[in-house]
């Protein structure tokens, strides 16, 4: 039964090498190029769960009440959500 189950180094040898080869090349990721510096703080902002949920609710009301409840939200948020040129939805409206 040992010599059934024994592994044959040889024959992959050869087809393991070139693909070690390929899994190598490393891609660089790109950044969506749609969304705007102050976008991309406010994506950070609906990711970080630490502010509570955002389902439901617009970035203001969910920044006013992280400020409520006394989770310290950032004040750069807010003041960008005042701006009208940022979306006041959340990353994951009409998403869910």
């Amino acid at each position: 039964m040992k010599r059934f189950y024994r592994q044959r180094k040889n024959a992959f040898k050869k087809s393991n090498s070139k693909s070690k080869k390929k899994s190598r090349v490393v891609t660089e990721r790109q950044d969506d190029p749609g969304y705007s510096v102050e976008e991309k703080i406010l994506r950070l902002f609906d990711m970080n769960m630490a502010y509570g949920p955002c389902l439901g609710i617009t970035r203001l009301e969910r920044w006013e009440r992280a400020h409520k409840l006394g989770l310290n939200p950032p004040l750069q948020i807010q003041t960008l959500l005042k701006i009208d040129k940022v979306q006041l939805e959340c990353l994951w409206y009409k998403r869910m």
